[in-house]
């Protein structure tokens, strides 16, 4: 085997596996290509937090089958479907090589060769809890020449909403220790990332030797650090501290990405979520006292059994009324082992036009409040990271400002530049304008080798 390619399905923290996951087979030997049709290995790396992922990994699955039998390459399915559905999967598409699940990312190499040498499909699901657990860790000389970065600090959930599969695809919490978390983040720095995402499942439960905040304000004072973000959160770990974190320290980018699901407190309860309509809009805007101009987004299902048509009302007034950046929403889709999967019936299920319709409805209310903050800033400089060209206008310049709002802009300020930008123009997702003269060109980096050792035992 000389190639693999990566099929990514689902969040942030897919898209960080799939990092650690290109990582070790580039130990193997491998190199990425970009389209499965030339590659020797195709990983499948999948979500499970709603059924459409699961639908579309068939439907890949499908397609790539045909690329096994034209030019003999493997198959391995990875993520939260593997974890949950393996049998189904091994029953469906008995022609995939490997099965893994999220805490089998560093046995990969080892599952895929066991397939390859003796001819046998290889399963390993088996979750790794509390101490044992080794998280991975990104591979500071694939990020050189980055400009942004995902650093894995926790995984798993204990909080068991009914909704979500997490708890039974990523198991119980685990914190990765902080030093590791702190020595990653350096490493990367140094090859030239500036802005780094903290990412976990519930990642303000972090506990891996200091809070949350304390930990935000550590690798805000890494050297070469620009931005911190972190993605995502539960309400209810939206402390006075991280709050305060968010007041004294201007490195932490003024965007939370805090899910309030629904704003209904009957639904909220059905829900597990330990909190109500009046204790969230308490504590955000205790943080937008704290970080004035923040930018808030959040996640909402619609449908979920038992909404009626009032109740879904009060959800759309909830979204004009504290005016989210953006909004993640999609219509309730039962998953397997929750609470609410169980349940649907008994509750009421919500028939599924009237879901796409509530669903659409709200669509076009985020979307008008988007537009709207959006060209706010027309006239405005604001400051941006710049990551490359543009992705659709390639003379264009790319970046995000600190609200993580996307900005095209003409210039010549390089990736990981701070250019000042003048907005000219804003549409219903991002901004437009011309760079001005304040550019801070970003620092050079290490042009040396990392040296050898383990630096996560600083």
């Amino acid at each position: 085997m000389k190639r693999y390619f990566i099929h990514t399905f689902g969040c942030q923290m897919n898209a960080s596996d799939s990092s650690r996951i290109g990582e070790a087979l580039g130990r193997m030997g491998l190199s990425f290509t970009p389209t499965a049709e030339s590659a020797d290995l195709i990983v499948l790396n999948t979500c499970s937090i709603r059924e459409k992922p699961e639908e579309k990994m068939l439907s890949a699955l499908g397609r790539y089958r045909a690329v096994k039998v034209a030019r003999g390459a493997m198959i391995a399915v990875g993520g939260c479907v593997a974890q949950q559905e393996k049998e189904r999967i091994l029953k469906k598409a008995p022609y995939v090589d490997v099965v893994f699940g999220p805490d089998a990312i560093g046995r990969l190499p080892e599952l895929v060769e066991r397939a390859r040498r003796d001819h046998v499909r290889t399963v390993e699901t088996a979750w790794v809890d509390s101490d044992e657990y080794v998280f991975p860790r990104a591979d500071p000389e694939a990020a050189r020449g980055k400009v942004t970065g995902l650093v894995t600090v926790m995984k798993g959930c204990d909080n068991v909403c009914s909704f979500c599969v997490v708890p039974h695809t990523r198991g119980r919490e685990v914190s990765r220790p902080v030093g590791e978390v702190l020595a990653e983040v350096a490493d990367l720095a140094r090859v030239g990332v500036r802005e780094v995402t903290l990412i976990g499942q519930n990642v303000n439960s972090y506990r891996g030797g200091c809070t949350f905040a304390s930990l935000l304000r550590q690798v805000a004072r890494e050297p070469g650090v620009e931005r911190v973000r972190f993605t995502t959160s539960h309400p209810h770990d939206l402390s006075d501290d991280l709050v305060e974190a968010f007041r004294v320290e201007p490195k932490i980018a003024p965007h939370f990405q805090l899910p309030i699901q629904c704003g209904v407190d009957r639904l909220l309860s059905k829900m597990r979520r330990d909190y109500t309509v009046a204790e969230y809009l308490e504590r955000l805007a205790a943080l937008r006292r704290a970080r004035p101009g923040i930018a808030v987004t959040t996640d909402i299902i619609v449908g979920f059994p038992g909404e009626t048509d009032e109740e879904f009302d009060q959800t759309v007034d909830l979204t004009r009324r504290v005016r989210f950046e953006n909004q993640y929403s999609f219509v309730f889709s039962p998953r397997p082992k929750t609470a609410a999967g169980a349940h649907e019936a008994e509750w009421g299920p919500v028939p599924h036009a009237v879901k796409v319709s509530r669903l659409d409805r709200l669509i076009e209310v985020q979307r008008a409040i988007t537009a709207e903050i959006l060209r706010e800033s027309v006239g405005t400089e604001v400051e941006v990271l710049v990551e490359g060209p543009s992705r659709f206008e390639p003379t264009r310049r790319f970046g995000r400002t600190p609200e993580n709002r996307v900005v095209n802009f003409d210039g010549d300020a390089p990736a990981g530049a701070l250019a000042w930008v003048k907005i000219e123009h804003a549409s219903s997702s991002a901004l437009r304008g011309v760079q001005g003269e304040r550019v801070s060109l970003p620092p050079i980096p290490v042009a040396d080798p990392l040296p050898e050792g383990d630096a996560c035992s600083a």
